[in-house]
C-alpha cells in the first residue's frame, strides 16, 4: 500500500485532471496575462514532478526540453496541449514505481540542499508538489471562468473514497 501522502497526491493529479476534462486545443493555448496558459500549467507540473523525483532522486532527466519550456522562471509560451498531457503522463508514469517506495523513514531523509540551504526531503518535496498542483488547478479553473467555460467540475471530489484520511504508518 503506499503511503498515505502519496494517495493523497495521486489523488491530486486525479482532480488535476478532471478539472480539465473536455477542454479545447484552443483554449489552451489562450493567456489571461499575467498568468501561463494551461498547457503551460500541465507541461510545467510535469517538470517539477521530472525535476524533484527523477532528476535529483534518481539521476534521470527523459524530457530535458521541459527545462527550457515550462521550467521555473521560464518566459511565457503557449506549448500544445496534446505534447504537454503526453510529458504529463509520461513523467507520472516514470515518477509512480518511486513513489511506491517511499515509506514515512525514506521521506524524512535529506535529498537535496538548495541554493539558499533550504534542505529538502522526500516528505518536503511531496508535499510542495501537491499544494503546487492544488494552486494551478485553482488557477486553471479561473481561466476558464475568464475564458467563458460554464459547468465546470465542482471541487474537492469523492475524496472520503479515493484518498481518505489514513494515518501515517
Amino acid at each position: 500500500m503506499p503511503h498515505p501522502l502519496v494517495v493523497q497526491l495521486r489523488f491530486t493529479r486525479s482532480e488535476f485532471k478532471r478539472a480539465l476534462l473536455g477542454f479545447s486545443d484552443a483554449d489552451a493555448h489562450r493567456r489571461v496575462p499575467p498568468m501561463n496558459c494551461i498547457s503551460w500549467n500541465i507541461g510545467h507540473l510535469a517538470w517539477q514532478e521530472q525535476l524533484n523525483w527523477l532528476t535529483r532522486m534518481q539521476g534521470q532527466t527523459p524530457l530535458p526540453q521541459l527545462n527550457e519550456l515550462v521550467g521555473y522562471e521560464q518566459a511565457a509560451c503557449t506549448p500544445p496541449l496534446a505534447e504537454m498531457w503526453t510529458a504529463w503522463h509520461t513523467v507520472t508514469q516514470l515518477v509512480d514505481p518511486f513513489l511506491d517506495t517511499l515509506t514515512t523513514q525514506k521521506l524524512q531523509e535529506v535529498v537535496h540542499i538548495d541554493e539558499e540551504q533550504r534542505v529538502y526531503t522526500p516528505g518536503v518535496v511531496l508535499q510542495r508538489i501537491i499544494y503546487h498542483y492544488w494552486y494551478h488547478l485553482g488557477e486553471n479553473m479561473a481561466i476558464r471562468q475568464m475564458l467563458g467555460h460554464t459547468d465546470l467540475p465542482e471541487f474537492v471530489g469523492d475524496i472520503e473514497a479515493e484518498a481518505p484520511y489514513l494515518p501515517h504508518f
